[in-house]
């Protein structure tokens, strides 16, 4: 049934210099449609939704452009430190992995002879140390939680075996994570101090050198994040302490206890690049590491020496690759964030441009409607 409204026949048609008649006339009598016609209150409430509507699409947009500017800012941080991190980690690399061949080779030397080392002894394990490297800082994707997760399942893993363990975390995001987890054996929090130096590495080694040197820990098993390249990096874990191949360091029952991850990298070329190899350590084969070397001194003396620059190396080495693989992590994801927010941006702009152009046809309508008034 059509709905019309009687009054438009009945009211005199005003003169055009009548305003408020006519201004009256476009709310009591709009023009006729096939439903019923709404009340004044209806339409002051629908444009006020639309005005409030707006003005929060509004500033959404505002605050997603503030966001941006945030995210954009510090990815080109990230950025800019990531390359001198991974310098810093490419160069830092040959050293290390050849100390370690050198000090393999005179180990296997010094047992060949029955010269025994307090650093290279190999004891049953009853306790295990582990030193869990993380970022000082969050916004940086799932690196923390990686390391954090690889931190659980190996403990988890060493219980299994009945074996008692202890935790030196490093960086603070790990440090909260431990220090809320009261059921767990930590040794010691250790704060970052961005980039990494062969200071801070010393109050490491040097935390690490007592536990294992006082026989309170068996084994020390180092957990880090490893650099691969600027969009992929896995946590790894490394044995530091005792110097021994892999598959020697046993529990009391003669069971292995090192880590199956357990990987040895080494830096060649290949085609006039620089690459970097992959060995597991049980595959190792340990007559390339045997040569046959003269030593002026004792083979125990020169290891005695050449320790505690192994221990500073590899724990240097390790901070290096986690914070590159931190900075790495980072740009990735303010990348991403900054991506979305373009992307959010562009949504919120199209919604606000439909609501704006809404409001803009009711006001047409609503001027159409009084002109139709006025016939």
């Amino acid at each position: 049934m059509f709905c019309s409204n009687f009054s438009t026949g009945i009211i005199p048609k005003p003169s055009l210099h009548n305003f408020d008649s006519i201004s009256s006339q476009s709310q009591l009598t709009p023009f006729p449609i096939f439903c019923p016609t709404p009340s004044p209150r209806t339409h002051l409430s629908h444009f006020s939704s639309i005005r409030n509507g707006l003005r929060e699409i509004r500033e959404r947009i505002e605050s997603v452009k503030n966001t941006q500017k945030v995210t954009e800012a510090m990815k080109l941080v990230a950025a800019a430190k990531v390359r001198r991190a991974q310098e810093a980690v490419i160069n830092g690399r040959p050293f290390a992995e050849t100390l370690v061949d050198v000090l393999y080779t005179i180990n296997e030397q010094c047992q060949l002879d029955d010269v025994e080392t307090p650093l290279t002894v190999i004891r049953p394990v009853k306790k295990v140390a582990l030193v869990v490297i993380t970022g000082d800082k969050g916004l940086c994707g799932g690196f923390n939680n990686f390391v954090l997760k690889k931190a659980e399942a190996r403990i988890t893993e060493l219980k299994n075996l009945g074996l008692d363990y202890t935790v030196i975390s490093i960086g603070r995001k790990g440090n909260g994570y431990f220090r809320r987890r009261v059921n767990m054996n930590v040794d010691s929090l250790i704060e970052g101090y961005g980039f990494p130096t062969t200071k801070e590495a010393q109050v490491i080694a040097d935390d690490v050198f007592s536990l294992f040197l006082s026989e309170e820990v068996d084994k020390v098993e180092l957990l880090y994040t490893k650099f691969v390249s600027l969009i992929k990096s896995n946590p790894v874990i490394h044995n530091l302490l005792p110097l021994s191949a892999k598959g020697e360091a046993c529990d009391v029952n003669g069971k292995s206890v090192d880590a199956s991850e357990d990987e040895f990298f080494r830096l060649t070329t290949k085609m006039g690049k620089l690459i970097v190899e992959r060995e597991n350590g049980k595959g190792m084969n340990k007559s390339k590491m045997l040569l046959n070397y003269q030593f002026e001194q004792d083979p125990a003396n020169i290891l005695d020496a050449l320790m505690p620059l192994y221990l500073n190396s590899q724990i240097l080495r390790a901070l290096q690759e986690s914070y590159a693989s931190e900075l790495a992590a980072r740009m990735n994801a303010m990348s991403n964030a900054t991506d979305n927010a373009v992307e959010l941006k562009k949504s919120l702009s199209m919604a606000y441009n439909r609501k704006r152009q809404e409001k803009i046809t009711n006001e047409l309508l609503e001027i159409v409607a009084g002109a139709e008034a006025l016939r």
